[in-house]
């Protein structure tokens, strides 16, 4: 894993272990942390303060194909496209999963980002970052979920913009035919372009699936006793897939108008209470059963663990391409803290946060 290499060499010797010995079962763990320092700070005075430091100019290697029309712009057929949320309380992590993908890349200069913010002035921070970033930002209106939303297990979860990547198809240009969508708490250690030319074949969304995982968990009683409900997984074999990770058809997406489906779950929620866990649940109420597979490499999550108990997690066996701190320790948080997870290392060479003096 050529990618080991390119950390310090403060932190290489673990790394190796961790990596090569995914099964250790013995890391110490971390503080608990609840909230964000952000979360205490009016929203002008986090944009004046929270900055970070510039990265390098990525460029292409010679065998990258790229077209030379600059009026081609976002419709440009040699493009990848990314799309990220941008909030203060995950930007430092959004930030640096922007860097890892840049970094990691054969062809960066192919690569455009859609950001889906619900805070305006994000496009500087992103700019003085990243002066020569393909990107365009785009708003998400919090009021289109607004009355859509239920409680859910985690306050996070109830955030809006948690819900833009259900508007997806809706946001982006009609010409961008594909996006692979990404969460704020992942780096990508291989090149996204990978990722990026995954066969869907006749399915809408590809994602990593575990099969093996307890399907029933993601809804209630209520959802599994009534027929009414429980009967949409007829004639599917539904399995857990993290929507942090996904790769998207938005022809097909818009065609079949996936959205409305979304939101109609969304709203059954409400009213009937059928699951728990925020976005998640409407999107395998809809595609469960109808995913493009991907390697397992391209989201190994749950590395943020159950940060109430303060755990830390283990790889999973096999490559790795992307980690994934789904759950609720977050690495710049439990790296502030000096009590960090042994996996939070690899995190922390992506890391471009800097207060301005």
């Amino acid at each position: 894993m050529l990618w080991v290499m390119q950390f310090s060499g403060f932190f290489s010797a673990a790394m190796i272990m961790i990596v090569l010995s995914p099964s250790l079962q013995s890391f110490p763990p971390a503080e608990a942390i609840r909230s964000s320092h952000l979360d205490r700070l009016p929203v002008t005075t986090v944009a004046d303060r929270y900055s970070f430091r510039r990265a390098p100019v990525f460029r292409n290697v010679d065998e990258c194909s790229s077209s030379d029309d600059p009026k081609t712009g976002v419709c440009d057929p040699s493009l990848v496209h990314v799309a990220i949320t941008l909030d203060y309380e995950y930007l430092r992590g959004s930030i640096a999963a922007v860097h890892s993908i840049m970094q990691h890349s054969k062809c960066p200069e192919n690569i455009f980002f859609h950001f889906l913010v619900s805070e305006m002035k994000m496009d500087s921070i992103v700019r003085s970052t990243f002066p020569k970033l393909k990107f365009k930002v785009y708003f998400f209106d919090p009021e289109i979920v607004k009355n859509l939303i239920s409680t859910s297990v985690r306050q996070a979860l109830e955030q809006p913009l948690n819900y833009a990547r259900n508007y997806l198809a809706d946001l982006l240009e009609p010409c961008v035919a594909r996006v692979i969508y990404l969460d704020s708490d992942l780096v990508v250690v291989d090149d996204i372009t990978q990722l990026w030319s995954t066969d869907l074949s006749s399915r809408t969304i590809g994602a990593p699936e575990y099969c093996h995982a307890n399907f029933t968990k993601y809804f209630t009683g209520r959802f599994w006793t009534d027929r009414r409900f429980s009967s949409v997984f007829q004639g599917r074999r539904p399995c857990y897939f993290n929507t942090g990770v996904m790769v998207i058809d938005l022809i097909r997406w818009r065609r079949v108008g996936y959205t409305k489906r979304i939101e109609r779950w969304m709203e059954i929620q409400k009213t009937e209470r059928i699951y728990e866990l925020g976005s998640l649940p409407p999107f395998l109420l809809v595609f469960a059963g109808h995913v493009a597979p991907i390697e397992h490499r391209w989201n190994q999550h749950g590395l943020g663990g159950d940060n109430v108990n303060g755990s830390c997690r283990n790889l999973h066996s096999g490559p790795v391409s992307l980690l994934h701190w789904s759950g609720s320790g977050k690495p710049w948080l439990r790296l502030d803290s000096r009590r960090p997870c042994p996996l939070d290392a690899i995190w922390a060479p992506y890391d471009l946060y800097g207060h301005t003096l």
